[in-house]
């Protein structure tokens, strides 16, 4: 499940990898200064490049200042501690990100030969001057004015006391209409699950509504517009306010209440079946790379994908794995916050310290950890069962995941989804895999996630087609 942040915890552990120059800097005047912006490529084997760029400027004094922005990360100017060019070398530091890039510089061929630092680990990232930062193209992103109705709207989850700011996008003329609620992915997202340069809700409530049917969007709550507080809100908090959605769209004129559907993406696909299992109000289900196993195998997937880019050894890999299984197992047995924090802290007493160096497991990472496993979302994720909330699913379901999906792998969730669904006699369904997509159901490479920003393609078309094309059967 996605989980976007300034620069994801992925990101911390692999943008530490070699680097290559992405491309050549245009023409620009020699100077005798440094000022100026220099950019970058992080490689990341079997991944994807980052480009990073680094803007320097003179402050009022003379001295130095700089920003760091990951370009396909859409980070926006990260500030800098410190910089300096002394002796033909240039330094910079990012002290809570514990980044440093230092190296020579050649005001002649316009480069730094730079080495990028970050726990303990060095490697080259040269850098060249250009005259301007690369942009992000986003060809799919709809502009004004739409040719259907746009409304800012604010319901509430009256249960929760948590009132959602949102976008009602509705055709012009032709209803009552079908509709469908959006809701987003893990983390704080707001009502376009904007993420990486890409606003994937907002491309893909046009598609929708230019095909007839309506979309509401909201922003998470305690993001943007919404109230409440979203450190403290689960899977199923939002599965409740995603009912709040269609209880207020039945409410509205424009809409056939009849036809009111849910469509969520990554952990969406999983507060969409918590929805539809409480309620008979919802008419259909749409479940973009949602998960169909469980949390703590999905996690531990996803780690250990990470591991086999970083080049771990099989034999380190198969300890991390079995470390985190005896760590979640903790949570199956019904027991409160202290004696979980307790269970774990015993396991780890258990570890040799060789152990704990190969697994990198400080004791610093140890209490992150074990505060965010305690977490109300953590706690209630690794005691939820897909499986289970998925047999209870009455209506129609499209369960679709991209082939490349390493977030959220189609091979292990789209079977246990069908399977699920089978278990609890749900017959009108349809699970399938999009070839050569990944978990934004981009047009992908590799599949990695530190390729989303570098696409220009938002959500590729059979995508949008086949989402629109199943409701409008549905709903005929």
């Amino acid at each position: 499940m996605k989980n976007k942040t300034l620069i994801i915890a992925g990101l911390l552990a692999l943008l530490v990898l070699c680097s290559a120059i992405l491309f050549a800097a245009p023409p620009v005047d020699k100077s005798s200064t440094i000022t100026g912006i220099w950019v970058g490529a992080l490689k990341i084997p079997g991944a994807a490049e980052l480009r990073m760029g680094v803007t320097i400027t003179e402050n009022v004094d003379n001295s130095l200042k700089a920003t760091l922005r990951i370009i396909d990360q859409n980070t926006g100017d990260i500030p800098c501690d410190e910089a300096a060019f002394t002796e033909n070398k240039f330094r910079l530091k990012i002290n809570n990100l514990g980044i440093e890039i230092e190296g020579p510089v050649s005001l002649e061929n316009n480069s730094i030969a730079a080495e990028f630092r970050q726990g303990g680990a060095r490697f080259d990232v040269p850098l060249t001057r250009v005259e301007k930062m690369p942009e992000l193209k986003r060809p799919q992103e709809p502009k004004r004015p739409f040719p259907y109705q746009e409304e800012e709207v604010v319901y509430e989850n009256v249960k929760a006391g948590v009132k959602l700011a949102a976008t009602l996008t509705c055709p012009k003329s032709g209803g009552p209409f079908p509709a469908v609620v959006l809701i987003t992915g893990s983390g704080q997202q707001n009502r376009d699950e904007e993420g990486f340069g890409h606003k994937t809700f907002l491309v893909l409530a046009d598609h929708l509504t230019r095909a007839g049917i309506a979309v509401l969007r909201a922003d998470d709550r305690g993001v943007g517009g919404s109230s409440g507080n979203f450190a403290l809100s689960t899977t199923k908090d939002f599965a409740e306010d995603a009912l709040a959605g269609v209880s207020y769209l039945s409410n509205r004129k424009e809409i056939n209440p009849q036809k009111i559907g849910l469509l969520g993406h990554s952990e969406g696909g999983l507060a969409a079946p918590i929805a539809a299992a409480e309620s008979k109000d919802v008419a259909f289900l749409v479940l973009m790379a949602g998960p169909g196993i469980g949390f703590e195998q999905l996690v531990i997937s996803q780690v250990l994908e990470q591991l086999k880019l970083e080049g771990t050894s099989a034999e380190n890999m198969e300890l991390e794995r079995a470390w985190r299984t005896s760590i979640y197992s903790l949570f199956k047995h019904g027991l409160d916050s202290t004696a979980i924090d307790a269970g774990i802290r015993k396991l780890y007493a258990g570890l040799s310290e060789e152990e704990k160096t190969r697994m990198n497991w400080p004791q610093g990472r140890l209490e992150y950890e074990i505060k965010r496993s305690l977490s109300p979302w953590w706690f209630y994720s690794l005691s939820c069962e897909p499986q289970s909330v998925l047999s209870q699913v009455k209506c129609p379901v499209l369960a679709i995941n991209g082939e490349k999906d390493k977030q959220v792998p189609a091979e292990m969730n789209l079977p246990a989804i069908k399977a699920a669904l089978e278990q609890g006699g749900n017959k009108n369904y349809l699970v399938k895999a999009l070839p050569g997509l990944n978990h934004l159901f981009q047009t992908a490479e590799t599949g990695s996630e530190y390729e989303y920003g570098r696409i220009e393609e938002t959500i590729a078309p059979e995508a949008l087609q086949l989402i629109s094309n199943w409701i409008d059967q549905q709903v005929k």
